[in-house]
């Protein structure tokens, strides 16, 4: 089973800035910089809190690619770039 581990980078951000990391059950593991940026403050609102926003983008993206395709570092609303449904699958507005 795929572990997500979402942690927030500097609290003393304005806009939340997460690293995150994927471990697979063989050990192997990648490290990810997200960014709620202001195209996604809508969505990332939907949710409990912001971690809990990161860690649904990253179940959606885990259910569509490996986590080695994942991009390193980059903003949740890029997700749109490739997957242009992803608000409405995340239930967001």
């Amino acid at each position: 089973m795929t572990r997500i581990d979402v942690q927030r980078a500097d609290p003393a951000l304005v806009l939340a800035t997460f690293v995150v990391t994927v471990t697979d059950d063989d050990g192997s593991s990648t490290t990810h910089e997200v960014r709620i940026d202001p195209d996604a403050v809508r969505i990332a609102e939907c949710f409990s809190s912001p971690r809990a926003f990161v860690l649904a983008c990253f179940g959606f993206l885990l259910e569509r690619e490996p986590k080695e395709s994942i991009l390193r570092s980059f903003d949740a609303s890029a997700i749109g770039r490739y997957f242009p449904n992803w608000q409405e699958e995340l239930g967001g507005p």
